[in-house]
This record gives C-alpha cells, sequence and structure tokens, in this order.
C-alpha cells in the first residue's frame, strides 16, 4: 500500500527536505516518500552518479522536484557548499533527515582503527556537521530534523557488537538538540528502524542463514520493509507531529523488546579473510 493510500497526498505540499545518503537504500525511500506528498527534495551522498541516477528515478515515480549534489558528510566545507546549493535551488530547508551512515559487524580483533574512526565520522561527525550546516536555515523556517538510527543496543545481552555504542549516542544527542532548540521551533526526532529486508544494511549486518531466527524473535513475525520507514517519515515531518519532539521511534515490531542477541558472531565475522568477495566482508 503506497502512503499517498495513507496520508493525504498534498500533505507537505511547500516543504523543502534535504536527506543525507538519500540516493539508496532506506533514505532513498524516505526521499521517495516525501516527495509523493508535496515536498521537494535535496539529497547529497559520496557518488554524483548514484544521486544523479536516483534522482531520475524518484523524478519519474513521483513527479516531484528533486536534486542532489555529491557530498562527504565528514568534511564540514563539501556540507556547507551543499547546502548553499540547496538554499540557492529551493530557498530554504524545512525539513532535514540525517541518514548517512557507516555500519558493519565486526569483532573487537578484527576492528581497526581506520574502520572505527570512519565510523564514527561518519555517523556521530558527520551528522553534527549536516545538523550545524542546517540549523540557520531550520531556524529560519522552524523546521524539523530526523536522524536515522538502528535497535541493536537494545538487546537485553551485556555483550554487544563493536560499534553499537554510537547509537546511543546518535539518540542522547538527538534528545538534547530537542531540549536546546524546542525554543526555537525545531523539531528533533528519531526514527531506529529493526531490520529492514532487501537493504544493503541487512545484508552487511546479517547472515541469511539467521534471518529466519530473527523473524522467529519478533512478536509480529516478520521483518521491515523500507516502506515502514516511510510511514513514520511522512508522520513525523508533518503538522500532526507538531507537537512530537525528542521522540525515538522504534520500527521493528516490537522485536526490541525481546531482540536475541547478536552474538555469537557468525564465522564471516571471526574470520573475514575468508569472506572475500562476499556482500557481508568489509576492508577493516
Amino acid at each position: 500500500m503506497p502512503t499517498t493510500d495513507v496520508f493525504k497526498k498534498d500533505l507537505l505540499i511547500g516543504k523543502i527536505a534535504f536527506v543525507t545518503g538519500g540516493g539508496s537504500g532506506i533514505c532513498k525511500g524516505m526521499t521517495e516518500a516525501l516527495l509523493r506528498h508535496g515536498a521537494k527534495a535535496f539529497i547529497i551522498g559520496r557518488s554524483q552518479d548514484r544521486l544523479d541516477k536516483a534522482a531520475e528515478e524518484l523524478k519519474t515515480k513521483t513527479g516531484g522536484q528533486i536534486a542532489g549534489t555529491a557530498a562527504d558528510v565528514r568534511d564540514p566545507e563539501q556540507v556547507e557548499k551543499a547546502v548553499g546549493k540547496a538554499i540557492e535551488l529551493f530557498g530554504k530547508i524545512d525539513i532535514l533527515v540525517n541518514g548517512a551512515a557507516g555500519n558493519f559487524l565486526a569483532s573487537f580483533e578484527n576492528l581497526s582503527y581506520r574502520a572505527f574512526r570512519t565510523v564514527i565520522e561518519i555517523d556521530l561527525l558527520g551528522t553534527f556537521n549536516v545538523t550545524k550546516a542546517c540549523f540557520p536555515h531550520l531556524k529560519k523556517s522552524r523546521g524539523c530534523v530526523i536522524n536515522v538510527s538502528a535497535t541493536h543496543h537494545y538487546s537485553d545481552s551485556i555483550s554487544k557488537p563493536m560499534l553499537i555504542f554510537l547509537l546511543s549516542f546518535d539518540q542522547i544527542r538527538s534528545r538534547s538538540l530537542a531540549v536546546e532548540l524546542g525554543p526555537l521551533g525545531i523539531r528533533v526526532n528519531v526514527i531506529a528502524p529493526g531490520p529492514i529486508a532487501d537493504t544493503e544494511g541487512m545484508h552487511r549486518l546479517l547472515p541469511a542463514a539467521d534471518t529466519e531466527r530473527l523473524i522467529q524473535g519478533s512478536p509480529l513475525q516478520t521483518l521491515g520493509k523500507i516502506q515502514d520507514i516511510e510511514y513514520a517519515t511522512v508522520f513525523l515531518t508533518s503538522d500532526a507531529a507538531r507537537n512530537i519532539s525528542g521522540h525515538i521511534l522504534v520500527v521493528d515490531g516490537a522485536s526490541w523488546l525481546r531482540q536475541p542477541d547478536l552474538l555469537p558472531y557468525p564465522e564471516c565475522v571471526l574470520e573475514p579473510k575468508k569472506f572475500v568477495g562476499n556482500k557481508l566482508n568489509v576492508k577493516l
């Protein structure tokens, strides 16, 4: 069921969205949902070819107005230039979606200094850089921010995969911003997707053999779909959520309430050199 069958098609008319990571995966779906409901969108990512392809596809599917430029969220100068281009084209920014992310499942033994630093730079510093660059425009529009997070750190086990602690920082930072920016009329919320079928993140973070175990561990006995995140996006960016800020919206069929631990690690994590060429392998 398309989002337009649930929400009014013109719900976001006049809104301008700035989406990081909007050229692929979940964030591409979020961008599509915003376009379908009347918003215009500016997307950024590291590959101009991917952005151009995504923009053309989304323009054809939705009839909406969309543009994008290559920028690395780790580089404040590139981010500032991208925001400047968005303002030059659309005049304002009402919605910011921080979706650019770098993550993978890795044991401490196989995690290099460089890999650990890269994830921090993309997930933590990148979100700060983009929010900082967009802030003057969000202040003018009394806009809203959605930070895309995840749910791994809700596991009951003390033993958790490396890098998961970043998600907690992401959500704490979002709540702090909701408090500080609230008086300026800026809402800040988090969407925390559970495992989403047919995404690169799913391929990289979860071996296919564990998929059934994950489904059985979900109270709703299903995997999420990008469409589920689209629904959450339209709701949180609409006037229906005008008094909702500082909220973490977990979209995972209640799996976080009884989420099975990701340990023991699959073999591809413990011995990654054996899995060169496999989607699960990450150059550390």
